[in-house]
C-alpha cells in the first residue's frame, strides 16, 4: 500500500460518510466514558437499551455513586460481565471526583489509571468526545487493516502505530470511525461484502470476492 492510495481510501471513506461517529448514544464525555466501558465483549446495540434507561436516572459520577454497585447493575444487567463492570465504573467514578472534579480528564495517563479503562477505550474518549486525533484499534479496524494491507499488524498496538503514521493528517480524527464501520458492515469477519465496497480496487486482500 502507498501513500496514493491511502490519500485515495480514506478520500472515498469520507465523500461516502462525511461526519462519522461512534453508534454508541451518548450527550457527554462521561456518558460516551460508561457506554465504551461497557461495550467491552457486547455490542453497540446492546449498550445503548441499558444506557437508554440509565442515563435519564444517572449520567454523572454522583448520581451513579449514589445509585451503588448493585443499583447500578440492575441497569447493565443483560450486559456481558456486568458485574465487573459494574465494580469498575463505581471505583472510576470515586476517582472522577477526587481526582478531577467529578469531570472526564482530556489527558491519556489520567484516563488510562481509571479503573476499567484501558487504551483502547480511552483512545475512544480522546478521540469521540474530544477530537483528537487517536487510533482506537478494536477487531473490526484490527481486520481492515491487515486485509486491505493499510497498515498490517500482528498485535493491535502495531497497527494502532501503523495507522497514525500513514493516514494522511487531514483525516486522521475521522479515521477510525470510517474504518470501525468499514469492517461493521462491509469488511466484516466471515464473508466480506467485496462487491459492496468502495474501496475495492484499491483493497490487496488476496481472497476478495467480485
Amino acid at each position: 500500500m502507498n501513500q496514493q492510495n491511502d490519500r485515495e481510501i480514506f478520500t472515498r471513506l469520507r465523500e461516502a460518510n462525511p461526519n462519522p461517529t461512534t453508534e454508541l448514544e451518548y450527550s457527554t464525555p462521561f456518558e460516551l466514558l460508561v457506554a465504551v466501558t461497557l461495550s467491552a465483549q457486547a455490542t453497540d446495540k446492546g449498550v445503548n437499551k441499558a444506557t437508554a434507561k440509565l442515563f435519564p436516572v444517572a449520567n454523572t459520577p454522583a448520581a451513579i455513586l449514589a445509585l451503588g454497585e448493585d443499583g447500578l447493575k440492575e441497569y447493565i444487567k443483560t450486559i456481558g460481565l456486568f458485574n465487573s463492570k459494574a465494580a469498575n465504573i463505581i471505583k472510576a467514578c470515586k476517582m472522577l471526583i477526587e481526582l478531577h472534579g467529578g469531570e472526564v480528564p482530556r489527558d491519556r495517563k489520567a484516563l488510562e489509571a481509571l479503573p476499567g479503562v484501558g487504551r483502547k477505550t480511552a483512545n475512544v474518549v480522546l478521540n469521540t468526545a474530544f477530537g483528537e486525533p487517536t487510533m482506537a484499534v478494536d477487531t473490526h479496524i484490527f481486520r481492515v487493516a491487515n486485509r486491505t494491507k493499510i497498515a498490517p499488524g500482528t498485535t493491535v498496538r502495531q497497527v494502532e502505530d501503523k495507522l497514525l503514521k500513514v493516514v494522511p493528517k487531514e483525516f486522521l480524527r475521522d479515521a477510525h470511525h470510517w474504518l470501525i464501520l468499514h469492517g461493521r458492515y462491509v469488511c466484516v469477519a466471515r464473508k466480506p461484502r467485496c462487491g459492496a465496497c468502495i474501496i475495492y480496487d484499491l483493497c490487496e486482500y488476496k481472497e476478495k470476492t467480485a
